[in-house]
C-alpha cells in the first residue's frame, strides 16, 4: 500500500508550494513557524505525518542562515513525528558558490550544509541548476539536480530574438551556454572575467563573435547585479546589441533588482525559485518551477526517471 505524500512549506517561498500542491492535488500541509522573543525556531506540524512521504519546500534565500535553521528544525520535527521519508525540495541550494577552497584557511561551506542536512535526518534533496554540478558528490543520500534550461529554451524560442548569441559570463557555465546555444541553434561566445573580491568582476577578454548579434547571457544566479551589468556593457563596447539576462536563481541583494534596469538589458528573464516581491520591472519576466517540481516529486513517488523531464538526457 502506498504510503501518503504530505508537501509542507518553509517560509521561503509559500507561494511556490502552494502551486506545487495545487499541480498534485494534495492539500498544502498545515504548519505551525513562529520564533521566541530570543529568536529561536518553533516548528509545530499540525496534523500527523505518522509514515507519510513528506516533502519540505524551502529556497536557502535571504536571511538564509534563518532559512536554513528553519528547515533543520523541520526536518528533525519531521523525523521525531514518525515521518517514514524526509524530502527535502531546495529550488536554491545556498551557499553553493563556497564550494572548494581557493585560499588558504577557507571552509567548503557547501560541503558543511550537505552534512548538516544529512545529519537532520534528510532523506533525499531536490535542487535546481547547482552552482558547481560536483556538490551532488558531497551528499550520502540521493540528489535530485534539476535544470531550468528546457523552461529556459522554450520561452527564448517563443522571442523570435533576431541573430542571437549565447554568452556565456566565464568558464563555470560554459556547458549550460552550449546548451543553450545548441537548443537555439545559436552560436556561442564566453567572457573571460577576473574577480578582484567578493560580487565584483572584471571583463578581460571575449571569446567568439558578438559584433551585430543580441546577446542572451546565462547565469545560474543573480546576486547584486554587477557582474552581469560589466558583461552587458562590455558586449556592447564590442558592437552587440541590446542584451536578454537569463538565470535560474534572482537573489537580487541590496540593490542588485534596480541595477538590472539598464538602458542595453532588453529583458531578464529569471525563475520563481526564489520569492520575488510582487511589484518588479516590467522588464522582469518570471518562468514558473512549480511544473518541473511537482513531476519530479511524482516520480520519486511512482519511480521512474529524473531524466526524462529533459530534453538533453545526459543532464
Amino acid at each position: 500500500m502506498q504510503t501518503r505524500l504530505q508537501i509542507f512549506s518553509g517560509s521561503s517561498n509559500p507561494k511556490l508550494a502552494a502551486q506545487i500542491c495545487e499541480r498534485l492535488g494534495v492539500p498544502l500541509g498545515k504548519i505551525e513557524l513562529s520564533r521566541f522573543k530570543s529568536g529561536e525556531v518553533y516548528v509545530h506540524y499540525e496534523e500527523s505525518i505518522r509514515n507519510s512521504d513528506v516533502f519540505l519546500v524551502q529556497s536557502l534565500s535571504h536571511p538564509i542562515n534563518e532559512m536554513f535553521v528553519e528547515l533543520l528544525v523541520m526536518i528533525d520535527a519531521a523525523k521525531r513525528a514518525s515521518a517514514r521519508t524526509v524530502n527535502i525540495i531546495m529550488p536554491y541550494y545556498g551557499y553553493a558558490r563556497q564550494e572548494r577552497k581557493s585560499a588558504p584557511r577557507e571552509p567548503i561551506s557547501a560541503k558543511m550544509v550537505a552534512d548538516v542536512l544529512t545529519t537532520a535526518g534528510a532523506t533525499r534533496v531536490v535542487t535546481i541548476d547547482l552552482h558547481a554540478p560536483a556538490i551532488q558528490g558531497f551528499f550520502n543520500i540521493p540528489v535530485d539536480h534539476l535544470t531550468t534550461l528546457d523552461i529556459m529554451t522554450t520561452y527564448l524560442k517563443s522571442k523570435g530574438i533576431t541573430n542571437p548569441v549565447v554568452v556565456s559570463p566565464d568558464a563555470g557555465r560554459a556547458s549550460m551556454a552550449e546548451k543553450l546555444a545548441s537548443g537555439l541553434d545559436a552560436p556561442f561566445a564566453m567572457m573571460i572575467k577576473k574577480r578582484p573580491a567578493h560580487n565584483q568582476s572584471v571583463i578581460t577578454h571575449v571569446i567568439g563573435e558578438v559584433t551585430g548579434h543580441t546577446p542572451i547571457i546565462i547565469e545560474d544566479l543573480i546576486d547584486t547585479g554587477s557582474t552581469i551589468v560589466n558583461v552587458v556593457e562590455g558586449l556592447k563596447e564590442r558592437g552587440a546589441e541590446d542584451a536578454f539576462v537569463c538565470a535560474s536563481h534572482g537573489l537580487f541583494s541590496a540593490d542588485g533588482m534596480s541595477r538590472l534596469i539598464h538602458p542595453n538589458i532588453r529583458e531578464v528573464v529569471i525563475t520563481d525559485s526564489i520569492a520575488l516581491p510582487e511589484q518588479h520591472p516590467e522588464k522582469f519576466h518570471v518562468l514558473s518551477v512549480a511544473p518541473m517540481l511537482s513531476q519530479a516529486i511524482q516520480i520519486i513517488r511512482d519511480g521512474g526517471s529524473i531524466a526524462t523531464l529533459f530534453r538533453d538526457r545526459g543532464i
